[in-house]
């Protein structure tokens, strides 16, 4: 049990307490431990049980410090009854309320929560009987976009399917050579009416009663492989630039202030986009920090973590100051992150391999993932085969991927991959942003 229930540390500095679903935002718990605040984490998960050991304390029972927090951060959805009830206590809280959670696990929901505040929203479909998608494809011949709906692990979010056929037949074949092998995969999932354009992501922070600026402008690599190939990862890598409100925020995000302001939500809060010359159309809702994007966010705000932090959570209202032009984040994963979870001998193969960097004594712009620290080195951690995660910026996108890039060229790693064209697409999709209008 905790027996520290008085606030801050020694040295004035608040406490923070993060509790988590799975390993996510652990590099963010050692960010604020490096600045000299006391650290405590929880992990869920029974498969991350030796992920960030020797960077943070990790703890069995997170209820037991709730006195001890000045700050509890809890870094995914799930947890919004709890956080709710926490601040009603007078806990300082980031994360979680029960409207937010259910506006990211709850896609038809997202949905009409964002028609009924006058956002514009492609029609989609909600299904839970693969039968009946098959039927109404059949007699609505389009093309589709199918979406696994509610709080789907990530193996199953790579479900995701963009139909090619203008008729929707591709589709129906791949559902129903694979309903029963998805009923248990996707239980819940939608299809979105496909449309072509500029995907595009607004995310802000927002205090419980008002958002933070600048807001963060960003676009997401979610295959796994260069070119935009390969099964949909979590997340591949990501470009992103600060900016003053625009009408891509004034058009989503924006006008979800009233329902945010209700909810009693404290975080960052993200809408991702497909834009093109007729509108802009929100696809899913964020509400919780993104992996990786909170790196590219400490990579990009230029002011100590904790501080920024504990102003959020009080409720402050405050500009973030961030640096000018661009920030890229490239994950780095290993072949693990293709095996089942029953494939014992791959995880077991990778568990436990040193990281190593030739030049150790600059780790700029590394952010740990399933990583852990054994005698001074480095070593793969947990199952998920996503190990770290590289961060760059500069005043242009080329200079923020040249950044990134040579940070790379640092790391040793068996067998390690990554995209090597984050970034690469941006003279074509900010000239048709600009053009529309949109930033």
């Amino acid at each position: 049990m905790a027996n520290d229930s008085t606030t801050e540390n020694g040295n004035g500095k608040p406490k923070f307490l993060f509790v988590s679903l799975e390993s996510l935002s652990g590099d963010l718990a050692w960010t604020l431990k490096k600045e000299g605040h006391e650290v405590k984490s929880f992990i869920k998960a029974k498969s991350d049980y030796d992920v960030y050991n020797g960077f943070v304390e990790k703890i069995d029972r997170w209820e037991d410090w709730i006195e001890w927090a000045d700050v509890i951060i809890f870094d995914d959805v799930e947890f919004g009854d709890i956080a709710l009830r926490l601040r009603k206590k007078g806990k300082m809280v980031i994360g979680g309320s029960p409207y937010t959670d259910q506006l990211e696990i709850d896609r038809e929901f997202g949905q009409n929560e964002l028609k009924k505040y006058g956002v514009n929203v492609l029609p989609s479909w909600n299904f839970s009987s693969y039968d009946e998608a098959i039927e109404f494809i059949k007699n609505n011949p389009s093309r589709y976009v199918f979406k696994p709906s509610g709080n789907t692990p990530s193996g199953g979010k790579g479900l995701l399917f963009i139909g090619q056929e203008e008729d929707g037949k591709d589709l129906i074949e791949l559902l129903e050579q694979n309903k029963n092998l998805w009923q248990k995969k996707a239980p819940v999932f939608i299809l979105q009416k496909f449309v072509t354009g500029v995907e595009v992501a607004v995310g802000a922070y927002f205090n419980g009663k008002d958002f933070l600026f600048p807001i963060n402008v960003n676009f997401e690599h979610k295959r796994v492989f260069p070119g935009d190939i390969g099964p949909f990862a979590g997340e591949m890598g990501t470009l992103s630039f600060w900016s003053e409100p625009s009408e891509l925020f004034r058009a989503t995000l924006g006008k979800m202030l009233p329902a945010l302001q209700e909810s009693g939500y404290v975080g960052y809060i993200d809408i991702n986009c497909i834009v093109n010359g007729r509108g802009i159309y929100p696809l899913e809702f964020t509400s919780r920090f993104g992996y990786p994007t909170i790196f590219m966010h400490l990579e990009g705000i230029v002011v100590p973590a904790g501080e920024w932090l504990s102003r959020l959570a009080r409720g402050e209202n405050f500009e973030l100051k961030t640096k000018k032009g661009f920030q890229i984040v490239v994950r780095i994963s290993v072949p693990t992150f293709f095996a089942k979870s029953k494939d014992r001998e791959t995880v077991e193969m990778y568990r436990d391999l040193p990281i190593l960097f030739k030049k150790p004594s600059n780790l700029d712009g590394i952010h740990i993932e399933d990583v852990k620290l054994d005698n001074g080195v480095w070593r793969i951690a947990g199952e998920s085969g996503v190990i770290l995660s590289v961060t760059g910026s500069g005043t242009t996108v080329e200079e923020a991927r040249r950044q990134v890039y040579s940070r790379i060229q640092n790391i040793m790693l068996l067998n390690m991959f990554y995209r090597t064209d984050i970034g690469s697409k941006w003279a074509e999709d900010s000239d048709r942003l600009h053009t529309w209008g949109y930033i």
